[in-house]
């Protein structure tokens, strides 16, 4: 595949599950620079403490690496694995969330976007990995099938658009809202009613012709 991102300022990973999320919460933190907390932000925070410090050790005969650097030229991504082990030679990414598994592959597209680095960088190939979920001490392993890495590409593509053009996308103004630490800067309720009486306004001048 041809490297058209060589001229580009490389996407953060994250930026992905933040797209695949909300893209105008990807716009707010990516675009805007903007960036609050609540208590959903604190507790991942608080989760990622172990692992945002690099170090490396040997557990029951597998190596362990935590707060590995990654990028991929071919996608022009950075970013960093909370856990990266190593079964003989083949990488396997851990991510760390600290809720529940979501009904979406927002987690899914973060954690395939760090094999396709992890590909790059050491020339294996890597099938899986697994997302660790805090709330239930459990793992939940993902397998990169080529529908999740097309995924990912196209999502890279979005984003790279977004950033060259420098918009935000409209607000979603659904569930997705509650629980988001950006609610107040995105004022999805606020725009969403704006959007709302412009479409309104713009249908009582639209004259219809007679049957």
């Amino acid at each position: 595949m041809m490297d058209n991102n060589s001229d580009d300022d490389p996407i953060m990973i994250s930026a992905l599950e933040h797209w695949s999320y909300c893209p105008r919460q990807c716009a707010l933190i990516h675009v805007e620079q903007t960036f609050d907390e609540n208590l959903y932000t604190m507790r991942g925070q608080a989760v990622h403490k172990r692992v945002d410090e690099p170090e490396s050790e040997i557990v029951d005969g597998v190596r362990v690496e935590r707060a590995v650097p990654l990028w991929s030229k071919r996608l022009g991504l950075v970013g960093r694995a909370d856990v990266v082990e190593f079964h003989g030679n083949v990488p396997y990414p851990v991510e760390y969330k600290h809720g529940p598994r979501r009904e979406k592959d927002h987690d899914d597209l973060q954690l395939c976007a760090q094999a396709l680095c992890l590909e790059e960088m050491t020339g294996v190939p890597v099938p899986s990995g697994a997302i660790f979920h805090h709330t239930s001490r459990r793992r939940r392993e993902v397998s990169f099938s080529a529908a999740l890495r097309s995924q990912v590409t196209d999502v890279v593509g979005h984003i790279r658009a977004m950033l060259h053009a420098k918009s935000l996308p409209p607000p979603v103004n659904d569930s997705r809202c509650r629980n988001c630490s950006l609610i107040e800067a995105c004022m999805p309720s606020v725009i969403g009613e704006q959007q709302r009486a412009a479409a309104l306004v713009r249908t009582l001048f639209v004259i219809s012709e007679p049957s």
